[in-house]
């Protein structure tokens, strides 16, 4: 396996899965001592409170500053002591976005968070499976912060893992100056720097580093797919798969498309020469590179997304996947219903409202020649109103948006040719809202809706709780838990007293997760694959 590390920690990784688990168990505290554990770098000291022992903020990297900036990530370096492991390190810089009011200029920011179940007095537990959240926030935004662990890591019987990882104009962008095998793929190799360190620590806090599942929403799914697809890289590094919210297989820019958006922002900030560009950029303060870059991207929310055809993403998932070049491990994947509809209501508190007499423009800028189609088989009465129907026309399927569900269903028949892939729907109309206020049009199960039936009251930001879910999405939540660590414990999800799911292998084999009709349905009929595939037969081939 090719580690993003240097050599030594290679052999590190080696040792681990040789012998080293069996050293760090030994190390494990005593039950008098249950919030220390001794990792790699050195001793941390966490909290034990509510049934869960919890460290938070263990670097996993250097700070990626100086020369370290467009540079693949380093080890974090050892401590002597015992580090305080209490609170969530720095989200790694940003700006606000959507009225989330979540912004950071610290670099400092590459750390990791464990959550493990804790009973008093209970007798040593064996290894338990492992679960690593990769958060989202469209490459630009979020941080591990914002999802509580508790909640999964107790009732899961999970030892769950977060962190952080470079972002936007640190993590994802590209330039002519920056090593070629890994061009503006910065943010992706953190990731795989903390799964490195999971393989190599986990144990200690009692987990099974030969049992890893890597799962993720949005950006975060989008990243779980990148890591599927460069099997060089990242075989090894996890056993199982779960995507939220990602198009494994949809379009990507390419390296050299990347390199445009990389040059762009370098001008800007005055770093067009090209035999400097590189000590240029790493000496520009965090807010002038975030202001240049938000410039640039306006109102496209995928200027800063992985890029294609370099060691770290090398083929895209249309190619690699019918050619079985990725990781084989199992696959949980899927997304919300109303997906779209979040953008519109975005759209919608700025002042752009959705009419029956501007719908057909609306889908004329997204479907050009081929919106006359759309318009007939969707007009503006489809659903309950005119916002609603165009998310959920961009929901069903939109070839320059990763995020829709025939998208879904492509990548998951494409990867079921080779691994098994348990493929989901989720469809709660009562979910919480997740716009910061009431767009004016029923959202429905919209992007990042299902995320408090997993991380409970979590909310884009940490300054704020949730709303709590009602009694029929709590037993929906209940239900989704134990699928999705049944999954990460044994590769097939399964929850007591609930529909048996079984491999995808036809188009009635998805998981409806709605209240009161929970089961097995046909999603490719729900979301109209068939018409779309007609109009995108390259994009949709199954």
């Amino acid at each position: 396996m090719k580690l993003l590390f240097p050599a030594w920690q290679g052999a590190l990784l080696l040792f681990a899965a040789l012998g080293f688990a069996d050293h760090a168990r030994a190390q494990t505290p005593s039950v008098d001592d249950p919030a220390m554990v001794m990792t790699q770098q050195g001793a941390v000291r966490g909290v034990v409170a509510e049934g869960v022992r919890a460290f938070k903020g263990i670097p996993y990297a250097l700070p990626p500053t100086g020369e370290r900036r467009f540079a693949p990530p380093e080890p974090a370096a050892s401590w002597s002591g015992v580090r305080d492991a209490t609170r969530y390190g720095s989200a790694c810089p940003q700006l606000e976005r959507y009225g989330i009011p979540e912004s950071s200029r610290d670099e400092d920011c590459l750390f990791v968070n464990v959550t493990v179940p804790y009973r008093p007095g209970e007798a040593a537990a064996a290894p338990r499976p492992v679960l690593v959240w990769i958060h989202g926030g469209a490459f630009v935004g979020g941080s591990s912060g914002l999802y509580p662990l508790d909640a999964l890591a107790k009732d899961g019987d999970l030892v769950v893992v977060s962190f952080n990882y470079r972002l936007g104009a640190f993590g994802f962008v590209a330039h002519p100056s920056f090593a070629a095998d890994y061009n503006g793929g910065y943010g992706l190799l953190d990731q795989r720097a903390a799964l490195a360190w999971v393989k190599r620590n986990i144990a200690a806090f009692g987990g099974d580093p030969g049992n890893v599942t890597v799962a993720g929403e949005s950006a975060g799914a989008g990243s779980v797919c990148m890591h599927l697809l460069a099997p060089d890289e990242t075989t090894g590094l996890f056993e199982r798969a779960i995507v939220v919210s990602a198009g494994c297989a949809s379009w990507l820019p390419s390296v050299a498309e990347g390199e445009k958006v990389g040059l762009a922002m370098a001008a800007k900030v005055g770093c067009g020469d090209p035999a400097s560009a590189l000590a240029c950029l790493r000496a520009k303060p965090v807010d002038e590179l975030l202001k240049a870059a938000a410039d640039i991207a306006g109102a496209n929310i995928l200027t800063f997304t992985p890029l294609i055809g370099a060691k770290t993403v090398p083929l895209p998932g249309a190619e690699a996947f019918p050619a079985g070049k990725f990781v084989k491990v199992p696959v949980m994947n899927g997304g919300t219903r109303d997906e779209q509809r979040l953008y519109v209501g975005y759209a919608a508190l700025e002042g752009e409202v959705v009419t029956a007499a501007n719908y057909p423009d609306e889908i004329r800028k997204v479907y050009g020649d081929k919106a006359e189609a759309v318009l007939e088989k969707y007009p503006p009465t489809y659903a309950s109103s005119p916002p609603a129907t165009l998310g959920s026309v961009w929901s069903d399927f939109r070839r320059d948006v990763g995020i829709n569900n025939c998208a879904y269903l492509e990548a998951a028949k494409l990867m079921g040719a080779f691994v098994p892939v348990y493929e989901f729907v989720f469809a709660d109309s009562e979910a919480p809202p997740v716009t910061p206020s009431d767009p004016g049009f029923e959202m429905g199960a919209v992007h990042s809706s299902e995320l408090p039936y997993l991380f409970p009251h979590f909310d884009n930001t940490m300054k704020r709780a949730g709303p709590a879910l009602t009694p029929a999405s709590q037993q929906l939540a209940t239900v989704m838990t134990a699928y999705w660590s049944s999954f990460a414990r044994t590769g097939t999800p399964s929850a007591p007293a609930a529909p048996a799911w079984k491999p995808f292998r036809s188009d009635d084999d998805v998981m409806n997760l709605e209240p009161g009709k929970l089961g097995l349905f046909n999603a490719s009929a729900a979301h109209n694959c068939a018409f779309w595939k007609s109009l995108y037969p390259a994009d949709l081939t199954r």
